[in-house]
């Protein structure tokens, strides 16, 4: 049988990995790196992912894309695609309401959505691990932060079909380096973990327990818009007032300058992971400025100390949700190579006052190692050991009722797949939202449907029906029961249509590598 491989879709990097001859191996690029950054540049000739994006981009920082996870997914005017706009160095359009990147393309202007410009890193994904099996690969399990909603996972699965991939399953991360840290542990007794995932963009925490090949997520917390990136914005935001400060002169406004300071801030902030102080050396900076400084570990601590402080609040929310206390965790995993800096690292210890944590496993490659064993699973290699998977949704979800209150149907960290039914008095709109807050408008709307036949200001007996599946993605289904309607619907607010996908995976041939 063809082999099926694990893809750790990240921020910064992206990881390739497969199960076979009883182990998981991590699939190295062309350069020979274990890791392949989660770039795409275009320029005159080609299109560049990966390395080769990432080596040009200060050469060509309008035309190279990057950070796209913090894109996918999302509307044009969220405040966390607004704000991250800011920073980026190439152009984002509004769409009819959803965000698209505009790039000069071998010699003429492009548009591309988020899910194009993911489809082109997971392309590149599948063509290392081709490379390396020497055989063609079409079934992946591909991950992402157990904290993205509905739209942002659907997106992600809608990527994977532009690139020429079946997805088996959209995992979350934190159970996927659940799977690699404790497939050898499983039948030792029943343990509870707590994984900790801070990646260069997002950042999740789940409680779970591992007992008898059962893998089963407690609880799980995050947020989709924090990561490493938010520790550099810290230090450049810092850099460009002392730049300010010694030279009267605001770079700001000068989006290659403040890309290359980003850079070297990155840089310093890996230096400062094993070292106490960090240099930042770069020449003509800004008109002809060259820029050279020093950051030592505790000035990087100070700038993001704020940071640091609300680190531990979706620790503490997802031990309360699971009923855990901290004594009741056997052992902490860190995942994100933003975990490797120092005082996340001590505040951790500090809160669970000395408990072991797990440094035998590389924390860059335990995704992407636990996709591949999901993947080898689904596809039925009998050599893995078999195990059983149970997760949980990451929000609340349910309609608008009276009022605009949210009334749930399915709670937050509710095990899927899973179906839920309700019936209530309605007009003939029903809208679907996901969020914690008891009011519609301060939760984020998913959709929202019409059954026709009800006369403006009537009312329906209504009975809705919630359908999550193994991806963590919402079907809905609804029934006027007084007329003995059903529509199904695919909640595909912000989302590309089934048209567009399959339009985009046929465009997408013209450029593969």
């Amino acid at each position: 049988m063809a082999k099926a491989i694990g893809i750790d879709l990240g921020t910064s990097y992206s990881r390739v990995a497969v199960y076979q001859n009883g182990k998981v191996e991590v699939i190295a690029n062309e350069a020979g790196n274990r890791t392949t950054p989660s770039y795409v540049g275009f320029n005159d000739q080609e299109i560049l992912i990966g390395d080769a994006a990432k080596h040009q981009v200060a050469t060509n920082p309008a035309n190279t894309v990057f950070d796209i996870k913090r894109l996918i997914g999302r509307k044009f005017d969220d405040n966390a695609v607004q704000k991250d706009m800011e920073n980026w160095p190439f152009k984002v359009e509004n769409d009819d309401g959803k965000p698209k990147i505009k790039v000069e393309c071998q010699g003429t202007e492009k548009s591309f959505f988020p899910e194009e410009i993911s489809s082109m890193v997971l392309s590149k994904m599948k063509q290392i691990a081709e490379n390396y099996l020497g055989a063609a690969v079409s079934n992946a399990v591909v991950t992402v932060p157990a904290y993205f909603n509905d739209s942002q996972r659907q997106a992600t699965k809608d990527a994977g079909v532009i690139a020429g991939l079946n997805v088996l399953r959209v995992i979350n991360e934190p159970t996927s380096a659940a799977i690699a840290y404790g497939l050898d542990t499983c039948d030792d007794g029943e343990k509870h973990v707590l994984v900790f995932d801070l990646g260069g963009g997002t950042f999740d925490v789940s409680a779970i327990s591992i007992s008898d090949g059962v893998f089963e997520v407690k609880a799980t917390a995050g947020d989709t818009n924090f990561g490493g990136k938010d520790f550099d914005s810290c230090m450049v935001n810092y850099f460009i007032q002392e730049f300010k400060k010694q030279h009267k002169k605001d770079i700001a406004s000068n989006k290659l300058a403040v890309f290359r300071l980003r850079t070297a801030c990155e840089q310093a902030k890996q230096t400062l992971s094993s070292s106490t102080q960090a240099s930042i050396e770069i020449d003509s900076l800004f008109e002809g400025i060259d820029f050279h400084t020093i950051i030592t570990r505790t000035k990087f601590d100070q700038l993001n100390s704020s940071l640091l402080r609300t680190m531990l609040e979706p620790v503490e929310k997802v031990l309360g949700d699971a009923r855990l206390s901290k004594m009741q965790i056997d052992e902490v995993v860190m995942v994100g190579g933003s975990t490797r800096i120092p005082k996340i690292k001590k505040r951790l210890i500090d809160f669970f006052n000395g408990k072991p944590f797990c440094d035998s496993v590389n924390p860059d490659e335990l995704v992407a190692c636990g996709a591949a064993i999901q993947a080898a699973i689904l596809t039925g290699d009998d050599t893995v050991k078999d195990i059983f998977l149970i997760d949980v949704t990451s929000q609340a979800l349910g309609v608008e009722t009276k009022g605009g209150a949210l009334t749930p149907l399915i709670k937050r960290n509710t095990s899927i797949p899973i179906e839920k039914l309700m019936t209530y008095t309605s007009n003939s709109t029903i809208q679907v939202f996901e969020g914690e807050r008891k009011t519609t408008k301060l939760n984020n709307m998913l959709g929202k449907f019409e059954l026709s036949g009800i006369s403006p200001g009537g009312v329906s007996n209504t009975e809705v029906t919630f359908h999550i599946d193994d991806n963590g993605i919402l079907s809905v289904t609804a029934k006027d029961k007084s007329a003995g309607q059903d529509i199904t619907v695919r909640i595909d607010k912000g989302r590309l249509s089934l048209a567009d996908v399959e339009r985009m995976a046929a465009e997408a041939e013209k450029y593969k590598l």
